[in-house]
């Protein structure tokens, strides 16, 4: 009797320990050409058993009242699947409203920064290339331009790499195109990991701050349900 209760405890810790030595893996890829632009960030934990994919096919730019238009493609493969298409639009209310959800979540929880910080600090990115291709309309314009759009693409990856731990030297490629007329188009795409013992980590840990802050967690869950 003491077997057949070892050997399901036995199996039902390894999973739990090989489910804990996992990592979630993401792929992110930004593409604008010309005036098309897409936008795919794919989600994959548990050694594939659970995917999300994110894609965002139509980005339109409408005025400065009305915003930008979106249509958001979600699919997966998880235990419960689910595949819808949202259309939005993001303005200066959309815009105005995350805000005050953030400042929400900021008054809700101890050291937020603090925790954000410490979770990004644990995601490693395996993979960042940034192609960009561009015309200015004149040589001279866009020859000089080059050296500037350089530049601020390393200063940017400088930033990012105060956050984040970069496992492999990110590839910048700047390509000046010399047409008599105005051009434009950039890929870039990002992959990276967090492993799922952390996450769980920093969700206890997370509660934790929540939890230290007087009426946080009511304020958690109504922030939640606004969102929905």
């Amino acid at each position: 009797m003491t077997l057949w209760l070892a050997i399901p405890l036995a199996v039902l810790l390894f999973v739990i320990v090989l489910a804990l030595s996992s990592s979630i893996h993401f792929h992110f890829r930004l593409c604008r050409l010309g005036k098309d632009d897409r936008l795919e960030f794919d989600i994959r934990a548990l050694f594939g058993l659970i995917k999300f994919h994110y894609e965002l096919p139509k980005l339109v730019f409408e005025g400065i009242e009305r915003g930008v238009k979106v249509k958001l493609e979600k699919s997966g493969i998880a235990p419960v699947r689910q595949d819808s298409d949202t259309e939005g639009q993001i303005n200066k209310e959309t815009v105005q409203e995350w805000a005050d959800h953030l400042k929400e979540a900021l008054r809700a929880t101890r050291g937020l920064k603090k925790w954000l910080k410490g979770l990004l600090s644990h995601v490693k990115i395996t993979k960042l290339d940034w192609s960009t291709d561009f015309s200015l309309g004149d040589a001279a314009y866009t020859a000089t331009a080059t050296g500037a759009l350089w530049g601020l693409k390393w200063s940017l990856v400088g930033w990012m790499s105060q956050f984040v731990r970069l496992q492999q030297r990110p590839r910048m490629f700047v390509v000046p195109v010399f047409r008599d007329e105005l051009c434009y188009s950039t890929e870039a795409v990002c992959t990276g990991k967090l492993s799922v013992a952390y996450v769980l980590f920093a969700g206890l840990l997370l509660l934790r701050r929540i939890s230290e802050v007087k009426g946080g967690l009511s304020r958690w869950i109504k922030l939640l349900r606004q969102k929905r």
